[in-house]
């Protein structure tokens, strides 16, 4: 699908969203179905398809802004290191978001580069190729989705009414049993790609998010691209997003600012959540 060209961004945007759908039909979409997956050290997935785009992507990305790369597919000793020396810029990349989707066939998963400078990411592009949509942003820029300004569903509605997406995984075990046991929404997803989650939230296609910890590959391009929009994010812990540890931060997300602090007190209401902000 031909999109339009994206009016509105910066060369060195137009140059990202370039090399992250060149990635995506080279490196990832030939080798969708056709790749065996491996278990790292941490237990996490990996394919030849992350390997060999994250391996173009670190190539490419220093080609347009040569700075360090940080990607999912280094070893935790080579990740610390490049954060350590990458406060005056700094690439973070997951070549595929949501390997195991890629694997199985479920086309949820996304190519999602940040660029980041003092520690704050400044530049983000998320791309899911199966779908052929593509989120980026710039800071105090907005959002684009394929190229045009991304509009937003603006639907303010009350929680009971929201459809959330809820990743289980992380979240503490009585939050857990009291979301199980008296969900404050409507109805939930959740599908397994952090990024797109973010892209979609900021969208307004999830009313609302909830995360109980990323790594920062799962959340640098897709915060901006939520904060972009006007959404808004916070850690379970405490309001300021940014605090969070890294490796491990929470995440609670809504489209509406009202919506968002009714999800926000609900979440927090629970007796497992310390330090209320």
């Amino acid at each position: 699908m031909n999109h339009p060209a994206p009016r509105g961004m910066s060369a060195v945007l137009k140059a990202v969203v370039a090399a992250v759908k060149l990635v995506a039909s080279e490196e990832v979409m030939p080798r969708y179905l056709k790749v065996a997956l491996h278990r790292k050290s941490d237990g996490s997935l990996c394919t030849e398809a992350d390997i060999a785009a994250q391996a173009a992507l670190i190539k490419k990305l220093q080609a347009i802004v040569n700075v360090p790369v940080l990607g999912e597919e280094m070893t935790q000793v080579e990740q610390q290191a490049l954060w350590d020396q990458g406060h005056e810029g700094l690439w973070c990349i997951d070549p595929i978001d949501g390997t195991s989707n890629f694997t199985r066939g479920l086309p949820y998963f996304a190519v999602s580069v940040a660029l980041l400078r003092e520690h704050k990411s400044v530049m983000g592009v998320v791309y899911n190729p199966v779908s052929d949509e593509l989120f980026a942003a710039e800071a105090g820029k907005g959002v684009f989705l394929n190229g045009e300004k991304m509009v937003a569903r603006e639907c303010p509605i009350p929680l009971h009414e929201a459809l959330a997406c809820v990743d289980m995984k992380r979240l503490p075990a009585k939050l857990l049993k009291r979301l199980a046991s008296k969900p404050p929404y409507a109805s939930q997803r959740n599908f397994g790609a952090s990024a797109l989650d973010w892209c979609y939230t900021a969208a307004g296609r999830y009313d609302v998010y909830l995360h109980g910890g990323q790594k920062l590959w799962d959340y640098a391009a897709g915060e901006l691209i939520l904060r972009e929009s006007g959404a808004h994010a916070a850690c379970i812990e405490h309001d300021d997003f940014t605090q969070g540890n890294i490796w491990q931060r929470s995440v609670i997300a809504g489209r509406d600012a009202a919506l968002f602090e009714e999800w926000k007190n609900w979440i927090r209401a629970s007796e497992t959540v310390k330090g209320k902000s």
